[in-house]
């Protein structure tokens, strides 16, 4: 697939291009809402991306804002894109919201993990194991349905086009034992495996690095390859994580990864830390 053509990212550009017509036309959103007889509601969750909008829907509104022929049609057309079910709505009952979407249309990923290994380097039973700790009330059908669809995102790194992968964890994720010791070791496996492949970074920061940005919580910076596409903070939490795309919010994260990049062991260094826990664990 190529990067930036999905439909998730698609219904972002065109909220963002609505938003900018609209203001063009210097018509608010109350304003637009009662031209179109709908509430201001549906038109705000429109521009934020927040809801998919309808082809008629937007022909709508592009009228309303004077655009017409091959231009108006273009984006018409781009509200037909953006509908298309992406292959992880087989699994929505577990991801909610644009998450996945937007993962599988970014160019680039940078990842920052203190606590567990990121999800698309998980093996099964680890992320077995950490979705049943997190959920200890669930049964057994929903986790092994939550573990299929985690698998099913870690195909994005060995798409024919895959996303710049580069996850920076800290030490303890290696100390920590998920799942016994033989799920750690084919875990540190896994990640060592992973780190050989060209489009694929990881780093450790050491124990030894004391306090370091990204103790404030784990995050992910999304990048995209159309200028058209701002790049996108997803910040974790435990119920469900948020995203951030305000420029100087955006600029902060990116200004931590490069921190903790600098703070990390090299690449190569850090491959011979997680080697290291792998013998470890299998001894």
């Amino acid at each position: 697939m190529s990067r930036g053509q999905g439909p998730t990212i698609r219904r972002r550009r065109l909220a963002s291009e609505l938003r900018r017509l609209r203001e063009a036309a210097d018509l608010t959103i109350d304003e637009v809402a009662e031209k179109l007889e709908c509430s201001a509601s549906k038109i705000s969750r429109i521009e934020t991306g927040h809801v998919g909008v309808t082809p008629r829907d937007a022909r709508d509104m592009l009228e309303l804002y004077g655009m017409t022929g091959d231009e108006r049609e273009a984006l018409v057309q781009l509200a037909r894109e953006a509908r298309k079910p992406g292959w992880w709505q087989a699994y929505k009952e577990v991801f909610t919201g644009t998450f996945v979407g937007l993962e599988a249309d970014a160019s680039s990923l940078r990842a920052f993990q203190a606590l567990l290994v990121p999800g698309l380097l998980q093996t099964e039973p680890y992320a077995r194991a950490v979705i049943r700790a997190m959920r200890p009330d669930a049964e057994e059908s929903d986790i092994q349905r939550r573990v299929a669809a985690r698998t099913a995102r870690q195909q994005l790194l060995t798409d024919p086009n895959p996303p710049e992968y580069w996850a920076v964890i800290d030490e303890a994720v290696l100390h920590r034992v998920v799942g016994g010791p033989e799920v750690m070791a084919h875990q540190a496996e896994r990640l060592l495996a992973v780190a050989q492949l060209p489009h694929v970074t990881i780093q450790v920061v050491p124990f030894g690095a004391g306090a370091h940005p990204g103790m404030e919580g784990p995050f992910l910076i999304l990048g995209f390859p159309e200028q058209a596409d701002p790049d996108v903070v997803y910040v974790d939490s435990t119920s469900g994580g948020f995203f951030l795309e305000l420029p100087p919010d955006v600029r902060r994260y990116i200004l931590m990864f490069d921190h903790l990049r600098a703070t990390a062991l090299k690449p190569d260094d850090s491959v011979e830390v997680i080697a290291a826990a792998a013998e470890r664990f299998s001894g």
